[in-house]
């Protein structure tokens, strides 16, 4: 129901920061959750960061909590996720997504239904 499109990916060395944007369209953003996802060549899909429809309630998984930090602009139909004290680990496709699921910020690909097409973080040791 609504289209994403990922921005801010790059090349940056280990420690650095760096902060992605998803833009949305549709007037109906702000009743959506909105997550953040990543995959790796070979690996499978991760989670990454999710914020409910109101912005009130962030989750993150264990490998990023304290680096990572996903914040929303309902205004502005935009999600992002800064991303700092970054590791050659974290180089990954990463990508936008909502969900109309119920859950108020779901941690699981299958409760997404719309995709971006992904940005390209690369993290150099």
């Amino acid at each position: 129901q609504v289209q994403l499109v990922e921005s801010g990916g790059g090349l940056v060395q280990a420690g650095g920061s760096l902060r992605l944007s998803c833009a949305a369209s549709g007037r109906a953003f702000s009743t959506y959750a909105m997550g953040w996802f990543r995959q790796a060549p070979g690996k499978e899909r991760e989670f990454v960061a999710a914020i409910s429809w109101s912005g009130g309630f962030t989750t993150y998984p264990d490998s990023v909590k304290g680096r990572f930090t996903i914040s929303r602009d309902n205004a502005k139909n935009t999600v992002y996720l800064q991303m700092n004290s970054l590791k050659p680990e974290d180089t990954a496709v990463y990508y936008c997504a909502a969900s109309r699921n119920l859950g108020i910020a779901p941690s699981t690909s299958s409760l997404y239904n719309d995709w971006g097409q992904g940005t390209q973080v690369t993290v150099s040791s």
